[in-house]
């Protein structure tokens, strides 16, 4: 199972879902090929409600926490409740792209 099948299976038995969708954004950043480490995770899930955005995310790092200290190295998330889902008609904000870490930090080029 891929990493990003680990993941949508595990948020789907955590919660009950609307939507769960998993991008695999790793070839966007400077990895090896046919990488899983980089991921884009929208929830839709009615779990949500009453919830400010910290603790949906710990709810979330609590169900992935194998994952996090694992293989994925980075993970947006984008949690919503149905109507919040609803309100922006279904769209999440693009992922902005790689800018190579570190490397291009003054502090680190020495």
């Amino acid at each position: 199972m891929s990493v990003a099948q680990a993941i949508e299976r595990k948020i789907r038995d955590a919660m009950p879902v609307v939507q769960v969708t998993v991008e695999n954004e790793s070839h966007r950043h400077n990895v090896p090929a046919n990488s899983e480490t980089h991921f884009k995770l929208t929830v839709v899930s009615e779990s949500f409600s009453g919830k400010m955005p910290v603790r949906r995310h710990q709810a979330i790092y609590a169900v992935l926490s194998e994952e996090l200290a694992g293989p994925v190295h980075a993970l947006a998330l984008h949690l919503f409740t149905p109507e919040e889902w609803n309100a922006r008609n279904g769209e999440v904000a693009a992922s902005p792209d790689c800018r190579g870490g570190s490397k291009h930090d003054p502090e680190f080029t020495r």
